[in-house]
């Protein structure tokens, strides 16, 4: 049964899909915006540190105020509406809650909310892709053991790109490379949240009067954030990255079967089973033909001669041998689409992507220099920026994770371009989100050791 069928009997039912969505910023409150419309879905409370400004969010997104006046999260679920609290204990351990969505953004915060949820044996959709990069097969693991559902996002970029990897492997097609788009120059990746107006274009009245966070818009251009999606990916799919991190070639979708094949076929990749990130601008910055910023994509592969000949009476885009094919999705809709992780994972207990095994990594690289004592500001700041890598070779480094190269203090000076290591910053050891990602590297080492 579909699950919008499956959906409607909940709601016929008066038995809906109970969420308790954590963080209202963009992501979450674009989820809202449809939950609400959706039969069958109940968004029983959301928690967010800033209840008035969540109040606000509400607001801007067309929610009435007797919508989320509820006192108690058993008022929320006899009554319809939402209740709205600043702490996540206090609504997670109700029988009839079903599905957590962390979307705070914070790693150690989406990691402590994650383990919470899994430990009342809720199941998690992990919005917060920063946490499934550091610590993303800890977590699966942890939810397979209390027999619930951890999974990524759908509406965000690196789950629809697990879900083409599915379909090209489910069809019996070896995949070549799996990725998105981006708007991408080499010069961005020393962009700082002072400069990354001025590379989209955006006036300062642009700014003023929306909803724009320099950080993360920086993060989407320094490719900070490509890195860290594309790190979920392999780590949910198997691919691997590159040994020298994502190329970014300049590429329209007609170019995807060309560009995104093996060296040896005429493409950029050193191998195929691989992710990539194609940019919008030629290195000129002349804007690519047909580009794919917003979209995703799969390049396959046959060696069928009449697989070979379908692929030419259906149109499939393909390089000239025919060996190669590609698909792709020209968008993404973020928290719009959300629901249907949320859908998937209560109704059928699947994920829209989860990781299954520590593949790849995102090193935490020197943007400038940087003096000892500096305290790093992390993702899409001023300090650093996130290379993607085998985690092989990030754990044989002993280098940082981006994801936790956030407010930690540099004991040593570190050049620009330079990777960051564990014994180049004061590591708070005792955290739980640290023990969790030596405990994945211990793992992993244990691993190659025995593979030695």
């Amino acid at each position: 049964m579909h699950l919008s069928a499956q959906l409607q009997l909940r709601h016929e039912a008066g038995n809906p899909i109970r969420v308790v969505l954590i963080g209202a910023g963009k992501f979450g409150c674009m989820f809202l915006a449809q939950a609400s419309r959706t039969r069958g879905m109940h968004v029983v409370a959301i928690v967010d540190l800033d209840v008035e400004r969540c109040k606000k969010s509400l607001q801007q997104i067309g929610w009435k105020s007797e919508s989320y006046a509820a006192a108690t999260l058993q008022q929320a679920i006899n009554q319809g509406t939402t209740m709205l609290i600043d702490r996540l204990q206090c609504v997670i351990d109700h029988e009839l809650v079903d599905v957590v969505v962390e979307a705070t953004g914070s790693v150690p915060a989406a990691v402590g909310h994650a383990q919470t949820a899994i430990a009342a044996r809720k199941h998690v959709v992990m919005v917060t892709v920063e946490a499934d990069a550091v610590v993303g097969p800890v977590l699966a693991e942890q939810a397979k053991s209390a027999g619930v559902v951890y999974s990524m996002a759908y509406g965000d970029q690196p789950a629809l790109i697990c879900e083409l990897v599915d379909w090209a492997r489910s069809c019996g097609f070896d995949v070549t490379c799996a990725g998105k788009g981006t708007k991408y120059l080499p010069a961005y990746h020393h962009s700082t949240p002072d400069t990354v107006w001025q590379h989209y274009g955006f006036s300062e009245e642009q700014v003023a009067s929306g909803d724009y966070n320099a950080k993360m818009f920086n993060s989407f251009l320094d490719g900070t954030k490509s890195a860290i999606e594309m790190a979920a990916v392999a780590n949910a799919t198997g691919l691997i990255p590159h040994a020298d991190g994502l190329v970014f070639p300049p590429c329209g979708v007609e170019r995807l079967p060309m560009t995104c094949v093996p060296q040896s076929a005429g493409g950029v990749l050193h191998s195929s089973g691989t992710v990539e990130v194609v940019s919008s601008l030629h290195r000129d910055g002349r804007e690519v033909e047909h580009d794919l910023r917003w979209g995703v994509f799969v390049t396959f592969e046959t060696d069928n001669a009449y697989v070979q000949r379908c692929f030419h009476e259906y149109g499939v885009l393909i390089d000239p041998s025919g060996h190669y094919a590609a698909l792709y999705r020209p968008i993404h809709l973020i928290g719009l689409e959300l629901g249907y992780s949320v859908a998937r994972v209560a109704l059928l207990q699947e994920a829209t992507g989860t990781p299954g095994r520590f593949c790849a990594d995102v090193l935490a690289v020197a943007k400038r220099n940087l003096t000892a004592d500096e305290r790093l500001d992390g993702e899409g700041g001023y300090t650093v920026f996130g290379k993607l890598v085998a985690a092989e070779r990030s754990v044989s480094m002993g280098a940082l994770p981006l994801g936790l190269a956030q407010n930690l203090v540099l004991r040593n000076p570190i050049r620009a371009g330079q990777v960051i290591l564990w014994e180049d910053v004061l590591a708070p050891e005792s955290s739980e989100v640290v023990q969790m990602r030596r405990q994945l590297e211990a793992q992993l080492q244990q691993i190659a050791h025995k593979k030695g």
